[in-house]
């Protein structure tokens, strides 16, 4: 993985996409599924996009990313994106570094030890944690944005219409990326937090960008991971139109009307926009 500002991108690095029809999830047998390659600064990314079935064009498209341990065919991943395509929109899905087919023997263990340290030490992170947790972030952002590049260029997708969401690691490395990026038009970011590490991979240095665009928080009241306070100083560095929705939940558990909230929040800022 290669070392960048997460803020910036080789716009000349040529795509290399490649794609195919491939299994639908076992949860939704009707939907129509392919598989995405693409480059991403030297890195081939692995993707996954759910259609609704039939051959609708214009489609409006979310990127639903995954939590640490996660990839994109996780069962939780797969829970969430079937009833949201099954309403019309695509979803995108991709397995973030040292994730998935992206899984390392070696350095995959020592990220998610790194991740455990920087929850223990926010204010400080190890010295030995910092270049990893770095390499990692700028990969996950610039990876997100070489697919963005990709939906924008679907036949059956309107990239005008694009959201993201993500649980956990994935709220987390999507408010960087949301702040970069300027394409996605709203984000609900799902047991996420802020205000540690080094500044530069800090979700709430970045999240700001996001406005004036929606943005929706969820939490976990009984979240075993992340902490409220973190979850609270995300929020409070958004910028608005921003809300933040707790549920009595645990950070493996969130209920279904959670899921909801985020879908029906999304699907006014994006699915029904033309």
């Amino acid at each position: 993985m290669n070392q960048a500002d997460p803020l910036q991108r080789d716009p000349h690095e040529p795509i290399n996409l490649w794609f195919r029809p491939c299994d639908p999830p076992d949860n939704a047998p009707d939907l129509t599924c392919e598989r995405l390659e693409f480059s991403s600064r030297g890195d081939r990314v692995p993707a996954r996009l759910m259609l609704p079935p039939g051959s609708t064009q214009n489609l409006p498209v979310v990127v639903l990313q995954h939590g640490l341990h996660g990839n994109k065919e996780a069962d939780y991943i797969e829970a969430t994106a079937s009833p949201w395509v099954r309403k019309g929109v695509a979803v995108a899905t991709l397995d973030f570094p040292l994730h998935g087919e992206r899984t390392s023997a070696k350095l995959s263990g020592a990220l998610v030890q790194s991740f455990a340290r920087l929850l223990q030490r926010p204010d400080a992170m190890a010295a030995e944690d910092v270049g990893l947790w770095l390499s990692f972030v700028r990969q996950s952002v610039a990876d997100l944005q070489r697919l963005c590049d990709v939906l924008e260029r679907h036949p059956r997708l309107d990239g005008s219409r694009l959201a993201y969401a993500g649980f956990s690691l994935g709220a987390i490395l999507g408010s960087i990326f949301c702040g970069a990026d300027p394409r996605p038009r709203a984000a609900a970011l799902a047991l996420g937090g802020g205000g540690w590490g080094p500044p530069e991979a800090d979700p709430a240095q970045h999240i700001a960008r996001f406005a004036p665009r929606p943005l929706l928080f969820v939490g976990a009241r009984n979240d075993e991971t992340i902490p409220r306070a973190a979850t609270e100083a995300l929020f409070e560095a958004a910028r608005e139109p921003k809300a933040l929705e707790w549920f009595d939940a645990g950070h493996n558990s969130l209920p279904g009307n959670a899921l909801k909230s985020m879908w029906l929040f999304l699907e006014t800022a994006v699915a029904k926009s033309r």
